[in-house]
């Protein structure tokens, strides 16, 4: 039980002396204390936690004492089950059980409630590559109806919408809004910029690649460099250098690893913002109408199995072979986090910012005595398909969800917690606890802009142009959780060698348009998949959109670029 046991006495106390628990003296020692720094003052956060008070007490007064919640295990979300969970039970007197546990965990329960038609929990916070499936399924709460409706009367008047940076994210094809967003990260270059800027070490890179020792730009200059620090420099200190991480273990993590746009990153799919249009990063192609999914392998027009993928994966298992540390083929994505920390990785392609947190800890081998990150993070590289007007990358926008036909009382007293967690006079302090920005307003304030240089670039990327650039999975998937738990077992067969890159690809768009076949013949509330027919891959095969046809030089020549330059073109607008 996450909530305050004084508190809940003084509750009790008060409920069976017939006084209304008011909660005003415990809210402002919150705000006193805990919800310090906030881009609000403390009198308007105290407006705000009175509204709260205000709410919990009509919903008390209908029976809602206690409410249950869910969200996978990181950083932000251990702060709001710890601390924020405790804080609200304090000043509305409604406990919060919020559980943690790993994301594939969520998405199963998630799944077998939306199956089972009733809800395990009241509130779910789960990812937005789930958009397309609530949308389709119609099992789903949209935030739009219920804000404007029957949730008009439980909706924080100073919630402000507008100030969310990732409600295009959570915003389906009929403009409504299903998902409100609580934390933020993205997918982008990691690297050791104190090694990148040793003067000995970038002239026996120029003196061997031809170019700059920089940030790379494109898969060559990330492979040469990845080779240069594991095969050339070997030692840092005494220590083994690598100039790659990641992970391989065969876990649902591992889907992950791919479903996070890394075949988008290699260019496998169409030009389009925020995901490839008709053809999105997972290849699945849909129709005319932008919503109907037609098939994943090219022999339906999908791109899955296209020449682009299959280099895709290639490329990750070539590297993590040749130039990580042999302990991460064993790891899982949670396991692998914490290994930059540890002092020996030169640079990382698929890193993600909700490791941040962890990697400023003073004493860490990558933190100098001062506080400062020794490491920067930038844009990810590009493969050689790629081309401008393509997806960036991958952002992760885990976002707040609810069934549609949950107890309302209890849909109510979720979303008042949601609120809270996300509400100006909160969601500062979180996202200086867990770097995992969802307000414009946190992102610009006064303390972010002092403290900037502790972050490693990250404060520069939230407010430049690129924040949108990179974005999560689109509307194209039908099901998420059906369609992802398919690529997890088809990559692990091409790492162990049991297939060959191709082969575990083509599998993986047969399995995904048998699934889409499937719900097809189930149907859906809208946008319910109808396949193309099967035809001659070649007839799809082409150098004007996806899939792309096989290209003759996969190893175009390395480029790389200073890192300031990257910071000017974030100040001055530009993604890159």
């Amino acid at each position: 039980m996450l909530f305050h046991r004084t508190a809940l006495a003084f509750a009790v106390t008060c409920l069976l002396s017939g006084q209304a628990y008011a909660g005003e003296a415990e809210a402002q020692k919150w705000v006193d204390n805990e919800f310090q720094p906030s881009t609000l003052s403390k009198d308007q956060q105290m407006a705000e936690m009175k509204w709260f008070i205000d709410a919990a007490a009509k919903l008390k007064e209908q029976g809602v004492n206690e409410i249950s919640v869910v969200s996978e295990t990181i950083t932000t979300h251990e702060y709001e089950a710890k601390t924020l969970a405790r804080a609200f039970a304090e000043i509305t007197g409604i406990r919060v059980n919020h559980d943690l546990i790993q994301e594939g965990d969520v998405v199963e329960k998630l799944q077998t409630s939306m199956q089972s038609g009733r809800s395990i929990y009241d509130g779910w916070i789960s990812d937005s590559d789930l958009i397309g499936t609530h949308y389709r399924y119609g099992e789903m709460l949209s935030l739009t109806d219920y804000m404007n409706g029957e949730g008009k009367q439980w909706t924080n008047p100073q919630l402000d919408i507008k100030d969310f940076i990732g409600t295009s994210f959570t915003t389906a094809p009929d403009d409504k809004l299903y998902q409100l967003p609580d934390q933020q990260f993205a997918n982008l270059y990691w690297f050791r910029a104190d090694l990148f800027a040793r003067q000995d070490l970038r002239d026996q890179f120029k003196a061997k690649y031809g170019y700059d020792l920089g940030v790379p730009v494109n898969w060559t200059a990330y492979e040469d460099i990845a080779s240069f620090f594991t095969n050339d420099v070997k030692t840092i200190d005494g220590q083994p250098i690598y100039g790659h991480m990641d992970y391989g273990k065969k876990d649902p993590s591992l889907g992950w690893r791919f479903t996070d746009a890394w075949l988008s990153m290699a260019g496998t799919a169409d030009k389009g913002t925020p995901n490839g249009m008709p053809v999105d990063e997972w290849g699945i192609r849909v129709a005319d109408d932008k919503c109907t999914p037609v098939g994943a392998s090219v022999s339906r027009g999908g791109a899955t199995n296209s020449p682009a993928a299959v280099y895709a994966l290639t490329k990750y298992i070539d590297w993590m072979k040749k130039y990580a540390p042999k302990q991460a083929q064993g790891m899982t994505f949670s396991e692998s986090g914490p290994v930059p920390a540890q002092g020996q990785i030169a640079q990382q392609i698929f890193w993600y910012t909700a490791f941040t947190a962890d990697m400023t800890k003073k004493g860490l081998p990558v933190v100098n005595e001062d506080g400062t990150p020794k490491w920067r993070m930038a844009p990810a590289p590009h493969g050689p398909y790629w081309k401008d007007g393509m997806q960036n990358g991958y952002q992760d926008v885990g976002s707040w969800s609810f069934f549609k036909n949950h107890d309302p009382k209890k849909i109510a007293g979720a979303w008042l917690y949601a609120q809270f967690v996300t509400a100006k006079t909160t969601s500062l302090k979180k996202s200086i606890v867990g770097l995992t920005f969802i307000r414009d307003s946190d992102i610009h304030s006064e303390y972010f802009t002092k403290n900037a240089d502790k972050y490693g670039g990250l404060i520069e990327f939230y407010r430049s142009p690129a924040r949108v650039a990179w974005t999560p999975t689109g509307t194209n998937v039908p099901d998420y959780p059906k369609l992802a738990q398919l690529w997890w077992k088809n990559v692990a067969t091409a790492i162990t060698g049991e297939t060959t890159p191709q082969q575990a690809m083509d599998t993986l768009a047969t399995e995904m348009d048998a699934v889409m076949a499937r719900l097809e013949r189930a149907g859906m509330s809208q946008c319910a998949p109808k396949l193309n027919p099967k035809s001659d891959p070649e007839k799809w095969l082409s150098d004007k959109q996806a899939p792309w046809k096989k290209l003759a030089n996969e190893s175009p020549k390395g480029e790389t670029v200073a890192y300031d330059a990257l910071l000017s073109a974030w100040k001055e607008g530009r993604v890159r």
